[in-house]
């Protein structure tokens, strides 16, 4: 009489009595909304893009083309009359070394002091500290607009009008900063604070040597944004500067390029692409920390 030895189940027939799914099932899904996250990104991408696009394409269009309808894509005639009328009508170099001065100082100014407070209020124990950071994220939460005529008033008491120090001042440290840096440092290990007391090193040399040196992601995060939005201000120095020798880029170019009858738009779209030309030059300098900044301190 024979005797028959089941075999062992095997992992497929655990997966077809419990009607697991196939391995490929899941991949296939995944490759799925992988592309369809690609066509949306895509899309997106053209639609941040094209204008920009159209920009510079229509910089070197002749007035009457741009004014034309239906407008064109590509240029008819490629014309460079725009660029030369900018730089012979308006003080170029006046105006950008204002505009270069302000957004220089006032991006420092954000580096430094933002990373100060937000070192403080993230590493340092201090009576009232929740209560700044309070002050911090409600002053995030109150719009420019609420607080632009007291500061004009506050600074024109000061004698500050038509000064450097009045384009400055006003911006040289913001909330925005503040928090960004107190979440990035708040992800720093508090063991080398700790290391660097038992050396001997003072707050302020941990700070500047320990710390800081820790947070360039964060810092180039910082500066874009704030470089990016003292560089395109517009309302403040329009107020602020009353002569053309203080004005800055976007004020000298709104003004100039509005003529007795109607807006000259070759003008404005050339003076547009040179003032965007040294930000998108910034950006592709410190890409690679911005979206680590971006990234890392989104997590903390």
């Amino acid at each position: 009489m024979s005797t028959h030895t089941p075999l062992p189940a095997t992992a497929a027939d655990d997966d077809v009595r419990t009607g697991a799914p196939e391995p490929g099932a899941d991949g296939g899904a995944q490759r799925s909304s992988s592309r369809w996250l690609y066509v949306v990104l895509a899309v997106g991408l053209l639609a941040m893009a094209l204008p920009f696009v159209w920009m510079v394409l229509s910089s070197v269009k002749p007035e009457a083309e741009v004014r034309s309808i239906p407008p064109t894509w590509l240029p008819e005639t490629y014309t460079l009359e725009n660029y030369r009328e900018l730089f012979d009508r308006l003080r170029f170099p006046t105006y950008f070394f204002n505009s270069t001065v302000v957004a220089v100082v006032v991006t420092a100014g954000n580096l430094v002091f933002g990373s100060m407070l937000g070192y403080a209020l993230a590493k340092l124990d201090f009576r009232g500290k929740n209560v700044v950071f309070a002050l911090v994220l409600g002053t995030l939460m109150v719009p420019g607009m609420v607080t632009f005529v007291p500061l004009f008033v506050l600074v024109s008491n000061m004698g500050l009008t038509n000064t450097f120090p009045g384009l400055i001042l006003p911006y040289l440290v913001g909330p925005l900063g503040v928090f960004l840096m107190r979440q990035y440092f708040l992800g720093l290990p508090d063991e080398l604070i700790h290391a660097a007391r038992v050396d001997g090193a003072g707050e302020l040399r941990i700070f500047w040597s320990v710390m800081l040196p820790l947070t360039g992601p964060a810092l180039a995060t910082l500066g874009i944004l704030t470089f990016l939005t003292s560089w395109n201000n517009f309302l403040w120095p329009l107020v602020v500067a009353q002569t053309e020798d203080m004005y800055t880029l976007p004020v000298a170019l709104a003004l100039y390029s509005v003529g007795q009858n109607a807006t000259q738009y070759g003008l404005l779209l050339a003076g547009a692409v040179v003032v965007v030309v040294p930000v998108i030059v910034l950006f592709l300098a410190v890409q690679r920390y911005f979206v680590q900044g971006i990234a890392m301190t989104g997590i903390k």
